[in-house]
């Protein structure tokens, strides 16, 4: 298809990313972006923030928000998460709609569904996560959430390994208006770099803690000082309690040196320079409940 001109038509919009709590929306943004925008962690609701990220391809954008976990609301910051990704549909004109294979049809489900016909915005359903079950689970799975709505495309994923996510890009990009660009070809995310920074140290703690410490845990930078080829930057690691301390830090500070270790690494590769990382370890006592904090972690 092509324009009055001649030239080929190009499809650029917005399209929110939704789904229950660990589902996998992030590692299939980061896999449609190209490189990485959001951090991935096996622990529910990672993601809190709702991440811009463009998709540039020859047949037009697609302007990615990735966006927490819809679920029950559990305390002040939980709730301030879910009304950003509810608030997203509204603003886009695409959903893809992430659910895991591997997990039973349930109450959440019926949660984002409802949201989903409400907003009557089209909805692309990605059944993720199928290089974890057997071939043959795959087919029913499709059929159960097929007759959930009326979607513009059902297509099984893995995000994982990549396969599908092509035939995921087409069909967003098909069902986008067509138009101009809507940002110019290097832009990636609407994210500072200090909130990546935060990001990759959090990252860690969640990866390296494993079920030791929830997801409650925050980052805030503290400095970020840009010194030749060296950035230095000191964090702190915010925890709800003095017992979660101690595991951050760990026996004779070995746990806080395997984070700032890990991060390091991650971060040098993102900022592409070398890093002086000094982490710290504060309590403050459920941060979760006290909106004043939630500017500071940009929520």
């Amino acid at each position: 298809m092509s324009s009055a001109e001649g030239l080929p038509l190009i499809h650029s919009g917005f399209v929110s990313v939704v789904g229950r709590p660990n589902v996998g929306k992030s590692t299939l943004v980061n896999r449609l972006v190209g490189q990485k925008v959001a951090i991935v962690s096996d622990k529910p609701q990672t993601t809190r923030n709702r991440i811009l990220a463009v998709v540039h391809r020859p047949g037009g954008q697609i302007v990615l928000f990735d966006t927490p976990g819809i679920h029950k609301p559990m305390h002040r910051m939980n709730e301030r998460m879910v009304d950003a990704a509810v608030k997203s549909v509204g603003q886009v004109d695409v959903v893809l709609w992430v659910v895991d294979v591997t997990e039973a049809y349930g109450p959440g489900d019926r949660h984002v569904r409802d949201v989903l016909r409400q907003s009557k915005k089209p909805v692309v359903l990605g059944i993720n996560k199928i290089d974890s079950v057997p071939k043959q689970k795959i087919l029913p799975a499709i059929e159960q959430y097929r007759h959930l709505m009326d979607f513009a495309e059902v297509i099984p994923l893995s995000a994982r390994t990549g396969e599908n996510v092509d035939l995921v890009e087409a069909k967003l990009l098909q069902h986008l208006p067509a138009g101009d660009r809507l940002y110019p070809e290097d832009y990636l995310t609407d994210q500072p770099e200090r909130f990546f920074v935060a990001e990759m140290v959090r990252e860690q703690v969640l990866r390296l803690t494993r079920e030791e410490i929830p997801y409650t845990t925050g980052v805030l930078i503290d400095s970020f000082k840009e010194d030749g080829p060296l950035v230095r930057i000191q964090a702190t690691i915010l925890v709800e309690r003095e017992g979660q301390k101690k595991i951050v830090v760990g026996k004779q500070g070995q746990m806080i040196k395997a984070i700032g270790t890990a991060a390091r690494l991650d971060l040098e590769e993102y900022l592409e320079r070398r890093v002086y990382l000094e982490l710290f370890v504060r309590v403050q006592e459920e941060w979760t409940k006290k909106p004043s904090l939630f500017r500071e972690f940009g929520l």
